[in-house]
């Protein structure tokens, strides 16, 4: 009897041993995967995404962003973002102005031009790159942009863009709705100049530059501020206790820190590029010129509510806020303010600075609660990897609000379309708010939010593209906002 029990107890201690082997060997692949190598999405030469396996995602250097501590998840969902946004550009050395793209030169053929098209259709068009010296580009990384519209019915669509690699394009429209549709093509920037916006990307983050006034008494100190600043001076703190996002400033050399007062716009670094790279932002000639058709570029295709809204006047600077108004006949309440920083637009008191994240932190929330976020433009001059650390802190607070109070309506209004001109484009170009809207679409993908697509809206509107749209497009923009808040007539 004790020699089947010794016998037992042996066999019992070995199995125990054996899976604490296969849980050790079982980790230790699952840690070798999470540091080598991450599940992501790519785009295939048809434009889907397909999923594949990701190695050796380089992050930008940027104030020991790739030394932030993330979680396994948050780490995959960071590298899968920077893969999904890796801008093909061939590394072809230094490419003289004349072998650049040359939009007047380029041209768009619209390949089933004589079909029979009906509502819901595809409309398929095929654009060629030539160079200043009308010879055929053999690469590709220019950024186009396209549309289909009929301006009488001001209605219009943003076509699918697919990078062949090979100096040639194909753009995917759904034609919507009937009549005569027209089709516009537009060469935002060459694929040399995108070289030289990546090169900014990564190296000059801090083109502009931000300041701050402290202030005690009759003295006063106007200091640099930023994510992060170079050098071994002081610095005063400023990063936020709840989400972790950094800001810091100059320590001023006789007050204390506490004593900031604003936050300001310092200006715009000069000088970023040389006269060769200069050539390839000029304005009618490569930034946001249309492409010519070689044929025909059109098909023939077979109650606004007002709001007694009052506007309470708090003697706020315009932009900054808060902003108050109140619809007593409806019971609506509507408040506004603007994110923190980075705020690029006027001064902003610093007791005036709130995130994002802790505001709604601080929003009960429920079913007549409705939330409207917009954050882009101000992070454009920065590396990706800020943009997705704040959009990060504000889905975890979103998240948290729609777990607390599931029937709160939250609407993202995306980035949009903007007037370029040569140095526009190096602070504020489509590419950069192109890459930013994309990751906010995939961010916050399946969280439970509804967006405002105001890049598509401006993108296929006939109006031009300004940092601030025209009534007729804000209007647009207030229709789906509304529909996704009353989406029942009552």
């Amino acid at each position: 009897m004790w020699i089947n029990f010794f016998r037992l107890r042996l066999f019992c201690c070995l199995l125990a041993v054996l899976m604490v082997l296969v849980l050790v060997i079982n980790v230790t692949q699952v840690e070798y995967l999470d540091h080598e190598t991450v599940s992501a999405m790519f785009i295939d030469s048809s434009g889907q995404f397909v999923s594949s396996q990701v190695s050796g995602i380089s992050r930008n250097p940027y104030c020991g962003y790739e030394h932030q501590t993330l979680s396994s998840w948050e780490r995959m969902e960071e590298d899968s973002l920077l893969a999904a946004l890796q801008w093909q550009v061939p590394d072809m050395g230094p490419v003289p102005f004349l072998k650049s793209t040359d939009p007047s030169s380029s041209y768009f053929v619209i390949l089933n031009s004589a079909a029979f098209f009906k509502v819901g259709s595809q409309l398929e068009v095929l654009v060629h790159v030539q160079d200043f010296q009308r010879r055929p580009k053999k690469y590709g990384g220019d950024y186009l942009q396209a549309r289909i519209h009929s301006p009488k019915l001001q209605a219009g669509a943003v076509g699918r863009v697919v990078d062949y690699q090979n100096g040639s394009y194909k753009v995917f429209f759904t034609l919507l709705w009937p009549g005569k549709v027209k089709v516009s093509v537009s060469l935002v920037h060459p694929s040399e100049g995108i070289r030289v916006l990546q090169h900014l990307q990564e190296e000059k983050p801090d083109r502009v530059y931000f300041k701050s006034l402290f202030r005690s008494g009759r003295i006063s100190e106007t200091t640099e501020c930023n994510v992060c600043l170079p050098g071994s001076l002081p610095l005063c703190n400023f990063t936020d206790l709840y989400t972790g996002e950094p800001w810091f400033c100059f320590k001023p050399k006789k007050l204390p820190c506490s004593s900031r007062i604003n936050h300001f716009k310092g200006g715009y670094l000069k000088g970023l590029v040389t006269a060769a790279e200069n050539a390839f932002f000029q304005s009618g000639v490569n930034i946001k010129v249309p492409i010519n058709s070689s044929g025909p570029d059109w098909v023939t295709v077979i109650p606004r509510r007002t709001k007694d809204l009052v506007e309470f006047n708090l003697g706020s600077p315009k932009n900054v806020g808060p902003f108050l108004a109140v619809d007593q006949k409806h019971s609506i309440l509507l408040r506004y303010r603007c994110h923190g920083p980075p705020i690029r637009f006027t001064t902003v008191f610093s007791n005036e600075l709130r995130y994002v994240a802790n505001e709604l932190n601080g929003i009960v929330g429920g079913k007549n609660t409705v939330v409207a976020i917009a954050v882009w433009s101000h992070f454009s001059t920065f590396p990706l990897e800020v943009y997705i650390r704040r959009l990060r802190n504000i889905r975890r607070a979103v998240v948290q609000l729609l777990d607390r109070s599931p029937k709160t309506v939250v609407v993202i209004r995306t980035a949009n379309a903007q007037e370029l001109g040569p140095e526009v484009s190096l602070f504020n170009s489509d590419w950069y708010n192109f890459q930013l809207d994309t990751i906010l679409r995939k961010m916050f993908s399946g969280v439970g939010v509804y967006l405002v697509d105001a890049w598509e809206m401006t993108l296929a509107h006939y109006l031009p593209h300004k940092l601030h749209p025209d009534e007729v497009i804000v209007k647009n923009q207030l229709d789906m906002f509304l529909s996704f808040v009353c989406p029942l007539e009552t």
